[in-house]
């Protein structure tokens, strides 16, 4: 950078001198004018790398030194002279009323979804017993003991593979996954209105 400074310091120099020389006596002396003047100095090639273009900029984005726990503690958690980031206690919970474990309001009881994840492992093994490595492209029915076949036209059962499990249905496991169990279907075909007011 100064080496820049100083040839264009040179360079200045040398056009103020010729300005006079010109000005003056109507051109350089004619002693002077025996000795050639080459501005361009042959200077030996310097071998550029890329860490001289570039410097730490390739790297900017990688830290170089680690965080202390300090400082994590303090970016995760705050602190009364940074930012004050208490541990909230959540006012959210409840007590699911099928198991009575307690849940985040908004999401599934963890206990009730377990028992689910189980039985759906299960229906998955005797998927793949049944099944094995074909391709399931129709419908799968599961029926547990006891239950038959329910009466549907031919059609309805065309195409359709009837996986069958050696235990009861649970209570919760609905036979109409559509309809609650609980709830006995309707004949009638008037609808009430609600809320119309």
């Amino acid at each position: 950078m100064m080496n820049i400074h100083f040839n264009n310091f040179i360079k200045a120099l040398k056009n103020v001198e010729r300005i006079i020389f010109h000005s003056m006596f109507g051109g350089p002396p004619k002693e002077l004018a025996l000795v050639g003047i080459n501005e361009r100095t042959c200077e030996p090639i310097k071998k550029i790398s890329i860490k001289d273009i570039a410097g730490d900029g390739i790297v900017l984005a990688v830290p170089k030194f680690r965080r202390t726990v300090e400082k994590r503690w303090n970016r995760k958690y705050g602190s009364p002279e940074y930012i004050w980031k208490m541990l909230v206690p959540k006012t959210n919970i409840k007590v699911c009323s099928e198991c009575g474990h307690h849940h985040e309001n908004g999401r599934l009881c963890g206990n009730c979804y377990k028992k689910v994840e189980i039985e759906t492992n299960e229906i998955k093994e005797r998927i793949q017993e049944k099944l094995a490595n074909t391709a399931i492209d129709k419908d799968v029915v599961v029926l547990y003991e006891g239950e038959k076949v329910p009466d549907q036209p031919n059609e309805f059962w065309k195409g359709k593979r009837i996986i069958e499990m050696k235990k009861e249905r649970p209570q919760w496991f609905s036979k109409n996954l559509l309809q609650k169990s609980t709830q006995q279907p309707s004949t009638s075909t008037a609808v009430k209105p609600t809320d119309l007011a």
